[in-house]
């Protein structure tokens, strides 16, 4: 419809030009009221489509059907008042075949044929002759062939014009249907890596259950209890299960089991606090700028995806970096804005314009993974966003934005209530 509009103010302009130059510049006397009042009539159909198009994103087919055959009923009038069939400008009926072609369904294409073919042939019978002054009647003929080329200059720029528009129109949707086809499959790869974690996870359970209580055994046993050293490893060996039973209770959170049961309420900054201090207790080497900016505390969700997600992004600033790295956690309005800086070598380019897409991101950069591609696709799904960036001074940064609305305390109690 917004491309039959703005054919349709191209048209009126086009008939007032002729008009005016026709009666005024050629001498041949036209009914200058009733084909002035239709043009009008035209401008005020277009100025009504205009208003429904502001208030609708549909049309329907009936719609521009209606519409078309209101531009073809306008053709026939104008023609009509101005010499019928004999008028040069009678191939504009084409014009309207293929708009009619390009825009409707097959059954209202061929009623436009119909329709247009019809009115053709009442104009071959039924008009008003148009009153040439004297000095044209002897080459009638040449004057008709240049009103003719005339109507095809003016059909050819009008058909390149809508042509081009619906097949930029095209492209665009059939960018964004690629577009939408690519995010399915990354959701389906999203899934079939949340399975297979899930799967694996819940295997993992009880042979680390079984190993927890043989190490607890062997901690009562009269043979180890009296070895200093076999208790030490003992106990370290018990701690290294635990954090293992920790990661797969965070694996099978994460996939949603007990989603609703493991929100709680927290303050903002004991939230990251605490995420912080977890993270450094087991990789005690890592040397973690943490910079907490947001500034007045808030009340949010203690959400464990978003928890793994910054977890993920450390480890990978960890595996890259060459020195220190850095969290810094900022406000933005309503919005909670972190940034994981490192100093690696930064991301490699074809990663960098493909951040996020499982198939680029690649551990031929340490830092780089899949775990890249599940933060950018969780964020997605949390209403956040994720860019990622070289620095100047060398190293990456990402930054990962999010709606504090996401982590609103609104959203256990709506959890628990649908529990």
């Amino acid at each position: 419809m917004v491309q039959l509009v703005q054919l349709r103010w191209l048209a009126v302009a086009g008939q007032l030009a002729t008009i005016l130059a026709v009666h005024f510049g050629m001498g041949v006397r036209l009914p200058l009221v009733p084909m002035l009042a239709l043009l009008l009539a035209l401008a005020a159909l277009n100025i009504v489509s205009m208003g429904v198009l502001r208030k609708r994103r549909g049309i329907a087919n009936a719609e521009l059907f209606a519409a078309l055959l209101l531009d073809v009923a306008a053709l026939t009038v104008q023609l009509f008042l101005s010499g019928g069939a004999t008028n040069p400008f009678v191939s504009l009926f084409l014009l309207q075949v293929v708009l009619g072609s390009v825009l409707l369904d097959r059954w209202s294409s061929w009623v436009i044929v119909g329709a247009t073919s019809l009115c053709f042939a009442l104009l071959m019978i039924v008009y008003r002759p148009l009153e040439v002054p004297r000095f044209y009647t002897e080459n009638l003929f040449g004057l008709h062939v240049q009103g003719m080329w005339v109507c095809f200059a003016l059909m050819a720029v009008l058909l390149v014009l809508f042509v081009t528009r619906i097949s930029g129109n095209l492209r665009a949707r059939d960018a964004y249907l690629a577009d939408m086809r690519q995010q399915a499959v990354e959701q389906d790869h999203i899934v079939r890596i949340g399975l297979l974690a899930t799967g694996a996870a819940h295997e993992l359970g009880t042979p680390l259950s079984s190993l927890s209580v043989a190490l607890n055994d062997w901690q009562h046993m009269p043979q180890i209890a009296n070895t200093p050293d076999m208790v030490q490893e003992i106990a370290e060996m018990q701690a290294e299960v635990q954090r293992c039973k920790a990661i797969v209770t965070g694996i099978l959170l994460s996939a949603g089991a007990a989603r609703g049961e493991s929100s709680v309420a927290t303050g903002l900054h004991a939230y990251f606090d605490t995420l912080v201090a977890e993270w450094l207790v087991t990789r005690p080497y890592a040397d973690l700028h943490y910079d907490n900016r947001f500034g007045d505390d808030v009340e949010i969700v203690s959400d464990t995806t978003l928890k793994q997600v910054i977890c993920n992004l450390l480890d990978n600033a960890s595996e890259a970096s060459t020195g220190c790295i850095a969290l810094t956690v900022e406000r933005q309005d309503d919005t909670l804005r972190l940034s994981v800086r490192d100093t690696g070598p930064g991301f490699p380019q074809d990663i960098l314009s493909n951040i996020g897409k499982p198939y680029y991101s690649t551990k031929s950069r340490p830092g780089a993974g899949l775990g890249l591609f599940l933060v950018v696709n969780v964020m997605r799904k949390l209403g956040g966003d994720v860019t990622a960036k070289n620095r100047g001074q060398g190293g990456a940064e990402v930054i990962v934005t999010l709606p504090l609305s996401a982590l609103a305390l609104a959203d256990v109690k709506d959890a628990h209530n649908a529990g």
